[in-house]
């Protein structure tokens, strides 16, 4: 069976480093990007099963790269987990709005954001192909 991948993008270069860390001990194949402006890059050229995307990046923030996520029909369907420090209803509601499948608020565990990953896999149908 592959691993399956995720990107995680966030701009704390230490967050990125220990959640991706984390993920990769816990058997997924995780591929970082320092902003949106690098997700999206990374993914219209590969492949993955899910997407990690920090809310609040200069430029291209999560929110952004998780409408991009939904306007391609290769990656529309792939469950978008999204973090922020933001909790208001309004910022709630945008990640909602914008496709997002789970919000975690920061700070999170990690064992808490492994047992959202995984659910996100469980509780993605299976795709024909």
């Amino acid at each position: 069976m592959t691993q399956q991948r995720i990107l995680l993008a966030d701009d704390e270069p230490r967050l990125l480093h220990v959640v991706g860390l984390y993920l990769s001990m816990e058997g997924f194949e995780v591929r970082e990007a320092s902003d949106g402006s690098e997700a999206i890059a990374m993914l219209d050229t590969e492949q993955f099963d899910l997407a990690i995307l920090d809310v609040m990046m200069p430029g291209v923030d999560g929110i952004e790269v998780c409408r991009h996520i939904r306007s391609q029909p290769a990656t529309q369907s792939m469950p978008v987990l999204v973090f922020t420090s933001l909790s208001s209803d309004k910022d709630v509601e945008r990640a909602r709005l914008a496709g997002a499948n789970h919000l975690i608020t920061k700070p999170f565990s990690l064992p808490g954001l492994g047992a959202v990953v995984r659910s996100c896999f469980e509780d993605a149908p299976a795709l024909a192909g």
